[in-house]
């Protein structure tokens, strides 16, 4: 894979992640899958890695697929992602999301009107 092509798949995950609403979550496997690369999910997670400069990006919105802050490790100290999750209502304990299965969004229901979307 070239650097242009990481580039634009790291853009497809940001353009899906940009989309979360507040108050959701969403996981690296469902965004990999709806953008057509279901065996992407690390690769998902470099990306959000690599967008902590980019202020649109809500990364602390996407977690594992067990309901896990997986992530938190990448958000300078050890308590910001779920600060960040907190401060919109959701509730995590042990670094678990509390109602994940409510919480949950599935970019490839939510965004079914949508079909060229992943393509883009």
């Amino acid at each position: 894979m070239t650097m242009q092509n990481n580039n634009s798949f790291f853009e497809r995950v940001y353009d899906v992640v940009r989309l979360v609403p507040y108050g959701r979550v969403t996981t690296y496997g469902a965004i990999a899958a709806f953008i057509g690369s279901p065996q992407a999910s690390r690769m998902v997670g470099w990306a959000l890695n690599a967008s902590h400069n980019i202020i649109d990006v809500p990364a602390h919105r996407v977690i594992n697929r067990n309901g896990i802050l997986s992530g938190k490790r990448h958000f300078g100290g050890p308590d910001i992602m779920q600060q960040l999750l907190e401060n919109e209502g959701i509730e995590v304990i042990n670094d678990k999301i509390t109602n994940f299965s409510k919480l949950f969004w599935n970019p490839a229901v939510e965004l079914a009107n949508y079909p060229n979307f992943a393509e883009n």
